[in-house]
């Protein structure tokens, strides 16, 4: 009788695949308590379940909030174990934050415990019916290039007058988005490589792999895991995946990828479109997939020029901008939409933003390069740089964009706890390049000192550029902080940007 009720629980989360289920004293342990892991705890309490929150560390705010809800706590060092509390509340479901790695403890207490194991994803879809028709689910994922892709797709939509959301990983959680009351028509997903290893089983209308390139490879078990996972993203598309035509990785993902029949494959790149394609002809985007005769003829998007005024004036971001476009076009949206919303689009900040310039000196935070292949492409892009660099590098090496860059450094500036790595990369493959290394940990000192240090390596026509290509938890609470803290350093030391009329315009 034991053995049939074991059965019986662990089963029942596996069947509950509506919001109006009866998921009524449901036992849940949620795993991690960021904006994920609260967005998840506080959808379950609505739905009635009975939820506990395991977690390293929780800041008051939630713990009041938490408390008000009902939900237990449990929070210990889960980098050691598991809590005995935990385990004996026994649950029937977890759901795990992105943040938590096959390998670590409590993701394998997770798989070994007998209950469903879900990410937040998988929930949200479960999830999306809780206004009636849910919303349809545009998806995104690549090393690089995902947040910008996100809010465009989500801004060319919006322009053709539907209610669209950008979530995800791009920050809106998607359990937020679904119990939102705007009831929204299209949700734009930003997908990491961590959500897509958790991903379940979902069905979105159109997916995209806008490239693949080393990056987490502590997370991951290694590049062909993380391959796989980045894969994902296009199963059980339903009419178009999109993938970099550049990047042969992604296409050979759609070609493996299980889709729904009929799905088609959009390629983008920024040579010629072939049909089936989106690119560019004579510097204008054109689209030669979403059209009735697209073996002879080709739609004209927007000029090249418009995205340089709009600061996406870069090869990454033109090819972002084209797979948007590709997305957008697969809902059925119109040519003066797509222009509309690039012609009012303003880049994130952190991507390529001027923040002064002075003395002849361009100053430029690109701190959102939190891997070698983003900060390849903002070094490509100027002559004579002097580069800060460093932080965590995640397990991938900094040494083939060093070698690529070499050309162009006037000198580098190092920081961040895998210094080293940087330093060893920077004497092997620019041998000739001055290399002044900030060796201090406290954050609030580190980029001062660096960018001090910089400023006495810069000439007149440099740009001193913030490209990490490294994560910044190390020393900064992340990107963000990271670049805030630069433009601090900067404006402190030259003062603000001495014709700031287009502030985007280092992305041309």
């Amino acid at each position: 009788m034991a053995f049939q009720y074991v059965l019986m629980t662990s089963n029942r989360a596996s069947s509950l695949d509506s919001w109006n289920a009866d998921w009524a004293g449901l036992r849940v342990v949620v795993l991690g308590l960021g904006v994920t892991g609260f967005s998840v705890a506080d959808t379950l309490v609505e739905l009635g379940c009975r939820v506990m929150v395991a977690a390293s560390s929780i800041d008051e705010t939630r713990d009041q909030i938490l408390q008000v809800l009902g939900v237990e706590t449990e929070i210990a060092d889960l980098d050691l174990a598991v809590p005995e509390r935990v385990k004996e509340f026994d649950p029937e479901l977890v759901v795990i934050s992105p943040g938590f790695a096959p390998h670590h403890p409590a993701a394998q207490w997770a798989s070994a415990s007998g209950a469903q194991v879900w990410g937040d994803i998988e929930l949200a879809w479960r999830l999306r019916d809780k206004f009636g028709k849910p919303a349809e689910w545009i998806c995104v994922t690549g090393t690089n290039g995902k947040t910008t892709t996100v809010q465009l797709t989500a801004a060319m939509l919006s322009e053709s007058g539907l209610r669209v959301a950008a979530c995800g990983n791009v920050g809106v959680p998607v359990l937020d988005a679904i119990r939102d009351p705007i009831e929204f028509e299209v949700l734009v997903v930003e997908l990491s490589s961590f959500q897509l290893h958790y991903l379940g089983d979902i069905s979105p209308w159109a997916s995209a792999c806008l490239n693949v390139y080393d990056d987490h490879l502590d997370w991951h078990s290694g590049p062909e895991d993380y391959r796989k996972s980045k894969g994902k993203v296009y199963s059980n598309t339903q009419i178009a995946c999109v993938y970099n035509i550049d990047d042969p990785t992604t296409r050979e993902l759609v070609e493996e990828a299980d889709v729904v029949e009929g799905c088609r494959a959009i390629g983008f790149g920024l040579g010629i479109p072939g049909p089936s394609d989106f690119g560019i002809v004579d510097e204008v985007a054109c689209d030669r997939a979403f059209l009735e005769d697209r073996a002879n003829q080709a739609l004209e998007l927007f000029e090249i020029e418009t995205l340089k005024e709009r600061g996406l004036g870069s090869s990454p971001l033109i090819a972002d901008s084209l797979a948007a476009a590709a997305l957008a076009r697969s809902f059925g949206t119109d040519i003066p939409s797509i222009r509309r919303a690039i012609s009012g689009f303003s880049p994130a900040p952190h991507r390529v933003q001027v923040v002064a310039e002075s003395g002849g000196v361009t100053w430029i935070d690109d701190s959102k390069a939190t891997n070698p292949h983003a900060a390849s492409a903002s070094l490509s892009t100027f002559k004579s740089v002097v580069w800060i660099l460093g932080g965590l590098f995640k397990g991938a090496s900094p040494d083939e964009l060093v070698a690529e860059v070499a050309p162009r450094l006037r000198g580098a500036v190092v920081i961040g706890a895998e210094r080293a790595l940087a330093v060893e990369a920077l004497k092997r493959h620019a041998p000739g390049v001055p290399i002044i290394e900030v060796k201090v940990a406290e954050t609030g000192e580190v980029m001062n000192l660096a960018v001090a240090a910089a400023s006495r390596m810069a000439q007149k026509g440099d740009v001193v550029l913030l490209a990490p290509a490294a994560a910044s938890m190390d020393q900064f609470v992340d990107y963000k902080d990271r670049g805030k803290q630069f433009a601090s350093a900067v404006n402190q030391l030259v003062g603000g940007v001495e014709d700031d009329s287009n502030p985007t315009a280092a992305a041309t």
